[in-house]
């Protein structure tokens, strides 16, 4: 990415005449490649994103991260990435003086406005494919009383753990973390409504860690606590 930073500066991209003034931006892909010609010497700020930190966004906003790109756009006005670049340049010139972590929270903050806004089109993939669904879906409810970690379930699916997140959310629209949570809640209303075990089994049962971990989820998903689940088998 090129942001001009100084005095305007003539020019022209094959037949196209341009003027860059302070503040426009060239965004150029990985990969991509252009030729223009400047009549002035001019100042530029280069801004380079990695492709990790590209896909660990792009996996964040659950878009494939495999998959998801940015459009080539030339001289383009943007106050946000412009308020990006300012800031990122003042901290190089003052001499790095607030480390590492604040420029890794603005190229994540550059990344995902990148990705939200000039993602390019047609690079989304679908999410899992049925029968990888299906597959995910019944063993999270043949072991809900047993760990569910994401990894488990990416072997289960046959992708990466990261590409699960994408692909689950894509195919159900909920995070894979909150639909166990929301089948292990299902489960324990369930076994409450049956009445034959105490609450702090019905815990264990469902794969909660313990009875006022089930009652926190149960709260927010169902919206009534284990008690009066269980008052209605009463």
């Amino acid at each position: 990415m090129k942001i001009h930073a100084g005095a305007p500066v003539r020019g022209a991209c094959r037949a196209d005449r341009f003027v860059y003034t302070r503040g426009d931006v060239d965004l150029i892909p990985a990969g991509a490649s252009d030729v223009w010609q400047e009549d002035d010497a001019g100042t530029s700020l280069i801004l380079a994103l990695s492709p990790s930190l590209l896909r660990r966004v792009a996996a964040d906003m659950g878009l494939d991260p495999d998959k998801a790109g940015l459009e080539p756009r030339h001289q383009i006005r943007d106050p946000q990435i412009e308020h990006i670049a300012w800031a990122l340049d003042a901290e190089r010139r003052a001499g790095d003086p607030t480390g590492l972590l604040y420029r890794e929270s603005l190229g994540v903050a550059l990344a995902a406005h990148l990705l939200g806004r000039y993602k390019a089109p047609g690079r989304l993939r679908r999410g899992l494919s049925a029968p990888q669904l299906r597959r995910v879906t019944a063993y999270i409810e043949e072991h809900l009383d047993h760990d569910l970690s994401l990894d488990r379930l990416a072997g289960v699916a046959g992708v990466s753990a990261s590409h699960l997140k994408t692909l689950f959310k894509r195919s159900t629209g909920v995070p894979v973390h909150e639909y166990v949570i929301q089948r292990r809640v299902e489960r324990a209303k369930a076994l409450l409504l049956r009445g034959d075990l105490p609450a702090s089994q019905v815990a264990i049962e469902a794969g909660f860690a313990h009875q006022s971990h089930m009652a926190r989820c149960m709260r927010r998903v169902l919206g009534v606590t284990p008690a009066k689940v269980a008052a209605r088998a009463r």
